[in-house]
């Protein structure tokens, strides 16, 4: 959930966004989005994983989960420059975050927090701050902040309330108090969205009753963001229609923006136009339930007028296979089995032609990441090694996008559908690539168990020798 912090002196908020995990972000490439003058975190699969511009960049924190050292200092390398601090969940209770050693899991974990924090101080050029939750009794709390500190960070925020508690129980002031009393960084008081912020006068009374320096804001901020208005709040219908040209102009996944809606119409999703937010499938219907849709129209038609003038400025490249000075032939090809038939995959092309050629069957060398754990594979046929550039989810994936490179370069056809090209004489059907997110479903294969098919599972501070490829 997006957060606000509110300082002391100005109440001038900085903006951290909702926990981003760390292995998602190393999957991501940076790219600068001319078309909506934004810079772009993007996954793979092409999905914007963290979006921001230069409006933001002097007060958005970038928060991330993470339950290793070495990756969270990969991700803030990676977004140190477009962002103005870095801070790590360490108080998130639910299940998604904990269950892989993060958020609230890393407090029965000091040795674990200590060297998190200490490495990103000593490694990012970003001010660096934690956020943690109280823990059962206020010696251990007391106890575990002051180790935080000397770790160097600028800043913590505490949530009164134990791991296993819910905004339905009383946040501790007290404890939130005892902190700030016992630190010389500057505490930021977390948790009175339920109980004490109803509006921006009660963000000071609730500063005061934990002594901190500062506040951090959330669902207060989630059920209407103009809380930080002197004024007073806005009307609420006023505060969603500026939030929904905010999300068209930015290109906002509707499904974010639905969720963020529902998070302000609240009581009233049961009313006619929370029941049309609620059908929306697109972010032109959530327009229209609130009377936008000619300004989405109109803004939908001047990006796609934006993006076709920078397309004719830089056409688009022709994938060709270009051939380094390693002698590997390159491309940068992903496997989607959508556009394959399930009988027949690009794998069972290649060898069926490797067979038909009387060449020896193709060689498959793939080796993991050890940062994102992603998969990458090089394929030998012919005494010619050939690779896919981009990185996989899981080894028979990687192993896949190979055998593609391989195909294309001989011009020869790879299974795709409703591709015309020789039918294969299977002798076995290859199993089904999938990807359950089960980590058991990577397993290397072990060494003499596929002699032809080598697997490399990387140290940590190994250099892999497919690493920048």
């Amino acid at each position: 959930m997006p957060r606000t912090y509110v300082s002391r002196t100005d109440m001038c908020p900085l903006i951290p966004l909702q926990e981003l995990i760390d292995l998602k972000m190393l999957q991501c490439k940076r790219v600068v989005n001319e078309a909506l003058s934004t810079v772009d975190f993007v996954a793979p699969d092409d999905r914007v994983v963290f979006r921001t511009c230069e409006r933001e960049q002097s007060r958005v924190v970038f928060q991330m989960g993470t339950s290793d050292a070495e990756r969270a200092l990969a991700v803030a390398r990676l977004v140190e420059n477009d962002v103005a601090g870095i801070d790590v969940n360490m108080g998130c209770p639910k299940e998604y975050s904990t269950k892989g050693g993060m958020g609230a899991a890393l407090l029965s974990d000091p040795d674990k927090i200590e060297k998190i924090l200490s490495t990103l101080v000593k490694g990012t050029q970003r001010p660096v701050t934690c956020k943690i939750r109280i823990l059962p009794s206020l010696e251990d709390t007391l106890s575990l902040v002051k180790r935080i500190e000397r770790t160097g960070i600028a800043a913590i925020a505490v949530h009164g309330r134990k791991r296993e508690e819910r905004p339905q129980h009383p946040v501790s002031c007290e404890a939130i108090k005892a902190v700030a009393e016992t630190l010389s960084i500057p505490v930021i008081a977390n948790g009175g969205s339920h109980d004490h912020i109803q509006g921006y006068l009660d963000i000071e009374d609730f500063r005061q009753a934990t002594a901190a320096s500062s506040v951090m804001v959330a669902r207060a901020a989630m059920w209407n963001p103009s809380i930080f208005l002197k004024e007073g709040p806005r009307p609420l219908e006023e505060v969603m229609q500026k939030y929904i040209r905010y999300a068209v102009q930015y290109d906002n996944h509707y499904t974010n923006t639905k969720y963020c809606l529902c998070q302000m119409l609240r009581e009233q999703l049961e009313s006619p136009q929370g029941r049309l937010l609620h059908a929306a499938q697109s972010s032109q219907e959530i327009c229209e339930a609130f009377g936008l849709g000619a300004f989405y129209e109109e803004t939908t038609r001047e990006l796609d007028a934006r993006r076709a003038k920078l397309l004719a400025r830089s056409p688009e490249e022709v994938e060709e296979p270009a051939e380094d000075t390693s002698g590997i032939i390159k491309m940068a090809v992903k496997f989607d089995r959508r556009a394959y038939s399930p009988q027949i995959t690009p794998k069972m092309c290649l060898l069926e032609w490797c067979r038909r050629e009387k060449l020896a069957q193709p060689v498959y060398e793939t080796v993991q990441r050890p940062l994102d754990r992603l998969f990458c594979s090089v394929v030998t046929v012919a005494e010619q090694k050939y690779q896919s550039t981009l990185w996989d989810k899981s080894k028979k994936l990687a192993e896949q996008a190979a055998a593609i490179v391989c195909l294309r370069s001989q011009g020869l056809p790879e299974g795709r559908l409703r591709e015309e090209g020789p039918s294969l004489h299977k002798r076995k059907r290859e199993a089904p690539d999938q990807d359950t997110g089960d980590p058991r479903a990577q397993e290397p294969v072990m060494p003499g168990e596929l002699c032809k098919k080598p697997f490399l599972a990387l140290a940590s501070g190994k250099e892999s020798p497919l690493e920048g490829w």
